[in-house]
């Protein structure tokens, strides 16, 4: 299994996974479907980055930081195949998102998600992302919480 960086020729490993996640827990959103549908545009150009983890030659899970500020990313869209879940996959790929935000000097990552996914929010606190208020600027109509930790 390996950590291995964005490339065009994953664009639809990237978009089936989050589909996926998002169809199995919730819906997929019109911002869902802007951004995987367009992820150079949206995530890579402006500074951003995509991890995908393989196991032979297999595109089994992703996470994205998408840049909201000058230091400040969001952590978004994180998914593990089904298959693969259970596994720690989620864990190295945001241990390896860590370093990499870190490595970049920016100031903090934020990530909306939702309370429903409990695993979720229990990696991201294990890795001292903090609760903040919401506020106004959700992208996510499903998105009940917000979390941010501070790099520097």
């Amino acid at each position: 299994m390996e950590i291995i960086s964005w490339k065009p020729e994953y664009v639809e490993d990237f978009k089936n996974l989050n589909f996926q996640w998002l169809e199995e827990f919730f819906w997929v959103e019109p911002h869902d479907e802007e951004v995987l549908g367009k992820p150079q545009k949206y995530i890579i150009d402006p500074g951003g980055m995509i991890f995908f983890v393989r196991e032979n030659e297999e595109i089994i899970g992703c996470v994205a930081l998408m840049k909201m500020e000058e230091d400040t990313f969001e952590l978004t869209k994180m998914a593990v195949k089904p298959g693969f879940r259970g596994k720690k996959i989620g864990q190295k790929l945001l241990q390896h998102t860590l370093k990499f935000a870190q490595d970049k000097g920016w100031k903090s990552l934020v990530i909306y998600s939702n309370r429903k996914l409990e695993n979720a929010i229990h990696l991201y606190r294990k890795y001292r992302f903090e609760e903040i208020p919401i506020g106004e600027n959700n992208p996510y109509s499903r998105g009940d919480i917000k979390l941010r930790l501070n790099l520097s």
